[in-house]
């Protein structure tokens, strides 16, 4: 299983912004995180999300915790990732 951690590039699952990715910029407790898309890459805003209406994928950046969305862009452009980032992904409503 894939951890929810810092750097982690996730699936919306819920939500207008469902099938948008965005990365895991702090953890707030147990249950919720800190997101971004960054809203100019993914249409995804920073906002506090539960951990149930996301799901982690196996790619991870390497950013500190509660970086901005300038230092997101800039770890996704030096790992080459910022088309993958952008792609939208079909989730399954159930």
């Amino acid at each position: 299983m894939v951890a929810i951690d810092i750097g982690r590039i996730c699936v919306k699952t819920r939500g207008r912004e469902a099938g948008k990715k965005c990365i895991i910029v702090d953890i707030i407790d147990d249950k919720y995180v800190l997101i971004t898309g960054p809203k100019e890459l993914t249409g995804v805003k920073r906002r506090r999300v539960n951990i149930k209406h996301i799901e982690p994928t196996e790619l991870k950046i390497e950013i500190k915790p509660g970086a901005s969305d300038e230092e997101v862009i800039k770890a996704l452009e030096e790992q080459g990732l910022l088309d993958k980032i952008k792609e939208k992904v079909r989730v399954e409503i159930y």
